[in-house]
């Protein structure tokens, strides 16, 4: 099956229509060069396709490239044809995809599979250094495994005990805007050094403009909001709803990250943590959106970056073209 623009709408038709080479160069190529091929490096569009080799030369330069120049496919020897069903997995299954299914589903070894599901978060990626507005939830909790599934010599390392610890744990926090695009809440995302009044706070005024509407829960480090926001709370202990004061679109999203991070992922390293974060907060901000749709949008992001196995196991510092 297929939409009318011709991009498949299943999972099973993405495998089907990208598995021809040829047809996956040509999709990718038109998301990135809507006007014309253009030379990456000189931006001349005097280029003549090479078919046989399915890359481009330029007349005016003459260097060669390909499409997956200057995007998170440079330097791959995986094609297309592969690369394209796992985005489609990864935007569109709901409670993420593992690095060793997409290893057994499109056969490539669990090493590769890991590393190109953190290529695809990449494109995914979406920071705004805009301000949200109106009614904007702020919620935080922690992520990290739990003190009584650890070995007991990894639970000394860390410096937890069998009770409850927040060691090896890292503090998250979500600003949700209630009336974002689509008609829909959205979500960002900020990993916290603590949750001390200053850290949250100034996450706080960093992301929402100065008299808009925030609701939190009765967390004392909130306490002083009301300079500069109309600052609503709810006391958990008491009741978890005051008409319009609720944390519960925040809480809803918890659920769904963890769900993704505890039955999924299982295991996550903290240095890693904000390539999840983005990819939950993808799903969440485009849930309205067709699986077509959310995989296209997903598709048009990966060019201008680009991910090095160096750069993702911390020995450099990550590239953008």
């Amino acid at each position: 099956m297929a939409t009318e623009n011709g991009t498949p709408d299943t999972l099973l038709g993405a495998i089907t229509y990208f598995n021809d080479i040829d047809v996956a160069t040509q999709f990718v190529a038109s998301l990135r060069w809507t006007r014309g091929v253009t030379c990456p490096h000189c931006e001349d569009k005097n280029v003549a396709f090479v078919a046989s080799r399915r890359i481009w030369q330029c007349k005016e330069c003459r260097k060669q490239f390909s499409v997956k120049v200057g995007s998170i496919f440079e330097d791959s020897p995986i094609p297309l044809s592969k690369w394209l069903p796992a985005m489609w997995m990864l935007v569109n299954c709901r409670n993420g995809v593992s690095s060793y299914e997409i290893a057994r589903d499109l056969g490539v070894t669990q090493k590769t599979a890991w590393f190109m599901l953190h290529r695809l978060r990449l494109a995914i990626q979406a920071k705004s250094f805009d301000k949200i507005n109106g009614d904007v939830e702020v919620d935080e909790t922690y992520i990290g495994g739990k003190s009584r599934n650890m070995h007991a010599d990894k639970r000394k390392r860390v410096g937890m005990n069998r009770g409850k610890s927040m060691a090896g744990k890292v503090a998250v926090m979500a600003l949700l805007d209630r009336h974002g695009k689509y008609g829909t809440s959205q979500v960002r995302t900020e990993i916290l050094a603590g949750r001390k009044k200053g850290s949250l706070q100034s996450k706080v005024r960093q992301h929402v403009v100065e008299g808009s509407n925030v609701y939190t829960d009765a967390f004392y480090s909130y306490r002083g909001l009301s300079n500069g926001y109309v600052h609503g709370f709810v006391d958990h202990a008491e009741k978890y709803v005051d008409g319009q004061v609720h944390t519960n679109s925040c809480e809803n999203f918890w659920s769904l990250l963890k769900r993704a991070l505890k039955g999924t992922y299982v295991s996550v390293e903290p240095f890693h943590l904000f390539r999840y974060l983005d990819e939950q907060v993808y799903r969440f901000n485009n849930r309205k959106q067709s699986d077509s749709m959310r995989f296209l949008e997903a598709c048009a992001s990966v060019f201008g970056k680009r991910l090095t196995y160096t750069a993702l196991t911390g020995k450099e510092l990550a590239q953008t073209c």
